[in-house]
């Protein structure tokens, strides 16, 4: 733990060094390393806990848990002309104050129907913090650097899922309770920080009012190619799901890997995340975005599929390892490709159908994932999953060859009018 710790540092110096970001945008970077330490102390053991605490099968489970992302559903699409017209901030400090009330009420929750409340509570606020500290960065950091910002991000949050799981496993097992209490805390503090120490981003209202901006979807609905990128990516995201979600309680009941040993498995997935995603988003940027998608989409279907083959803990890292190869070549070039084709003002709106899609997905992968394990068997949750890899990256091809990309993702930027051509022409982003 100390030398991935002082690994980190190391990581974190060198890019400071040679990335000239905003101070607002480090901040923003080491709240999430502390937030997201807390959390994923309990968050990769949730099925296992609701398993024991309330004996329910993994479709119910898998049920329980889309709760959260349903929930998310409708704030999801209230949330991005909110932040648009409000502003950054005032979402994500009400989306960590609900999230930190939300797990103290979880370590309490001894009932199906507490259990359903509280699932729909969270997924009703979580998307406020993801939504608006998306659009905060796009607004923060140029088009041309995007990638380089969000990929940091994705390093702080991961760089506090190693430290999470591998400290929550031990600390779970000894008592769920005060993994609980400890990631409450982590979420407060992270919202006092934005509360006192960080400065809107978002355009005045009162320029917008002047203007008199259509805050409605109908444009980002108009976008055909971006809604087919956002289905793509959602089937991408269900085969991701069910790693995440289900795995952990799979691999203890069919092969007895207990919650101490996994933790290190998605202490994997975070320390590589950590150790290579920054490098690895240097090389992707330079490609076009459906293509890099693809790739990443076919990661996620062997990955995925693999787990059907696995027998014990070791296999069932190696599973990990090559769905996080994916997730660090897919996620910070789904997001940058969100944040460069939204203009400044419908970036939240830009923003909250890309976290629909990821909802969609995480609601509806467990789902299929359980529907599978129990009436087929738990094996074809593994073979599902490969499907939805598979599919995705076809229609990621697919719709490369429909836009037929002429430039590069960093050409496609006007330097001249700071913003991208109109709806035809902006699928050269891609």
């Amino acid at each position: 733990m100390k030398s991935f710790l002082s690994r980190f540092v190391y990581i974190y110096q060198r890019i400071k060094q040679s990335a000239d970001y905003p101070r607002q945008f480090w901040f923003l970077f080491w709240g999430m390393l502390i937030s997201s330490a807390g959390v994923s102390m309990i968050w990769p053991f949730m099925t296992i806990y609701i398993r024991q605490k309330l004996g329910v099968p993994i479709t119910a489970i898998g049920l329980m848990l889309s709760l959260n992302f349903i929930g998310g559903l409708v704030t999801g699409a209230i949330a991005g002309p909110a932040v648009d017209r409000f502003g950054r901030k005032g979402a994500m400090v009400l989306g960590l104050a609900i999230g930190s009330v939300v797990l103290m009420a979880m370590s309490m929750a001894g009932t199906l129907w507490l259990w359903v409340i509280v699932m729909l509570v969270n997924g009703a606020f979580a998307p406020l913090y993801r939504i608006g500290s998306d659009a905060m960065i796009a607004d923060l950091v140029e088009p041309d650097r995007r990638a380089g910002a969000y990929a940091l991000l994705r390093l702080s949050a991961n760089a506090g899922i190693a430290l999470g799981p591998s400290v929550g496993g031990f600390v779970a097992t000894a008592s769920y309770a005060l993994a609980f209490y400890i990631a409450a805390t982590a979420y407060f503090i992270f919202m006092l920080a934005i509360l006192f120490f960080v400065v809107e981003t978002a355009p005045q209202r009162q320029a917008l009012d002047q203007l008199q901006v259509d805050t409605s979807y109908g444009p980002i609905l108009r976008d055909r190619s971006f809604l087919t990128f956002c289905a793509m990516y959602t089937l991408a995201v269900m085969a991701y799901s069910l790693i995440m979600v289900l795995l952990p309680v799979y691999s203890k009941e069919n092969f007895g890997v207990p919650e101490n040993q996994y933790g290190f498995i998605m202490a994997t997935n975070a320390a590589m995340v950590v150790l290579f995603q920054y490098s690895i988003t240097r090389v992707t940027k330079r490609y076009y975005h459906l293509s890099v998608l693809a790739i990443g989409s076919l990661f996620y279907a062997l990955g995925v599929g693999s787990v059907a083959w696995d027998w014990s803990f070791a296999t069932f890292l190696l599973s990990m390892v090559i769905l996080t190869i994916g997730e660090m070549i897919l996620v910070p070039t789904a997001i940058t490709l969100t944040a460069n084709l939204a203009p400044a003002d419908k970036r939240g709106r830009y923003m909250s159908i890309y976290h629909l899609a990821w909802g969609i997905a995480y609601g509806i992968g467990p789902v299929v994932g359980g529907i599978l394990n129990d009436k087929v068997a738990p094996v074809a949750i593994w073979y599902g999953g490969m499907v939805m890899g598979l599919v995705a990256a076809l229609g990621f091809t697919l719709l490369a060859r429909k836009v037929q990309v002429t430039l590069a993702p960093q050409q496609a930027y006007s330097e001249e009018t700071k913003q991208f051509p109109g709806p035809i022409s902006r699928t050269g982003g891609f």
